[in-house]
């Protein structure tokens, strides 16, 4: 098989021990019609930390098989919403306990 790098979402994680289900979508023109339809196909992915996460957005690359199914391995995490979120969320913690001394000032007597 050649060397294949495929972007796709990750649709399924942490119902297997380091795998994971990586939908990839692509799009193709009916003959017929001449409208575009949505193709895709969904791949096991070996995820060696455990790290993935639904509805992540990755790059994935074909290997040697690890196991009965899975021929593919994750090569680079591109978008990952629940850690833009925890991210967002600390930044928001921090904006908020920055705030706070300034309002607690003591009013003079």
């Amino acid at each position: 098989m050649p060397p294949m790098a495929l972007n796709g979402v990750v649709t399924k994680a942490g119902f297997m021990e380091k795998t994971v289900t990586v939908t990839v979508s692509r799009w193709v023109i009916h003959k017929l019609t001449g409208k575009r339809i949505e193709r895709s196909k969904k791949y096991l992915i070996h995820d060696e930390k455990n790290q993935l996460r639904k509805d992540d957005v990755v790059t994935i690359r074909n290997c040697p098989p690890i196991s009965a199914l899975k021929r593919f391995r994750l090569e680079r995490i591109l978008k990952s919403p629940e850690t833009e979120r925890d991210i967002s969320r600390a930044l928001n913690i921090v904006k908020v306990q920055q705030k706070k001394p300034a309002l607690q000032t003591p009013l003079p007597v």
